[in-house]
């Protein structure tokens, strides 16, 4: 027992504040970490354009310009669900935000609609079995049988609520979302033309995780040769994620600060 005294007698030495500072982990894994997801990949072509450019590309390029703003400001780790022509379902999509334990999941999307080609802009989509309307539960519809034919039916994904904890969860979820989308709509008025009533919501399989702030961003529509010329055009994809990434990071600030608020202080 004698070679325990002098280990008993440095730890009883530290203060709590050292003993938490050892048992801290790294800096870097401490940040918040951000899960983007280009849309499509691989057979999944998504929407084709007006000039034959497939969504699946356009996304890829945005999302990875988006990573690269959040990274500068050093404010949270960002991964990407697909960094190449690759297929993803979208259960694999939900299910790898779930695994990385992920602060905010955002899913990069390009629209069409072949009915009126002068409609344009961007369009923020939150998670809700009941549709805003009937433009978002068009949009859902599409998007959701986006990868029938290619994956396995085991590969679904259970996110289901199931009981009053998880059921209040999921409303606390959904309400940080509309937030979100609120936020990152406001923040890129002034650089982007939104769509009529850009903030929306629709029922995604890919936004369907409970405990993750979730929303779906229609960059702009591949019908539209205005929107196809702003969407590959390196400039506006760069000033446009950097708005983006502010919000996003005034968005995480905020929660962070509200949830300090509402937790209550331990007396010692």
């Amino acid at each position: 027992m004698k070679p325990l005294l002098p280990l008993i007698l440095f730890l009883s030495s530290l203060s709590f504040a050292d003993l938490s500072k050892a048992a801290s982990p790294p800096a870097a894994d401490a940040m918040p970490l951000i899960v983007i997801d280009p849309g499509h990949g691989g057979a999944d072509l998504g929407a084709t354009g007006v000039t034959g450019i497939f969504e699946k590309d356009v996304v890829l390029d945005f999302a990875r310009s988006l990573k690269k703003r959040l990274e500068m400001l050093g404010t949270s780790r960002v991964v990407l669900t697909r960094d190449r022509d690759i297929f993803l379902s979208l259960e694999d999509r939900v299910r790898f935000a779930k695994k990385q334990n992920a602060s905010i999941f955002l899913s990069i999307h390009a629209d069409t609609i072949t009915a009126a080609t002068d409609i344009r802009g961007v369009t923020v989509y939150t998670g809700d079995d009941r549709p805003s309307d009937a433009e978002a539960a068009r949009v859902a519809e599409a998007e959701n049988r986006a990868d029938a034919g290619l994956t396995a039916p085991e590969s679904k994904i259970d996110t289901s609520v199931n009981d009053i904890l998880g059921d209040l969860m999921l409303r606390e979820t959904r309400a940080h979302s509309i937030l979100l989308a609120q936020e990152l709509a406001s923040r890129i008025a002034d650089v982007v033309q939104l769509n009529r009533n850009p903030v929306r919501a629709a029922g995604f399989r890919v936004l369907r995780a409970p405990d993750i702030p979730s929303v779906l961003i229609e960059i702009g529509y591949l019908s539209s040769k205005s929107d196809i010329d702003l969407l590959t055009s390196a400039d506006w994809r760069d000033r446009t994620a950097e708005r983006l990434a502010a919000g996003i990071s005034e968005f995480m600030t905020r929660t962070r600060a509200n949830s300090a608020k509402s937790t209550p202080k331990v007396k010692p």
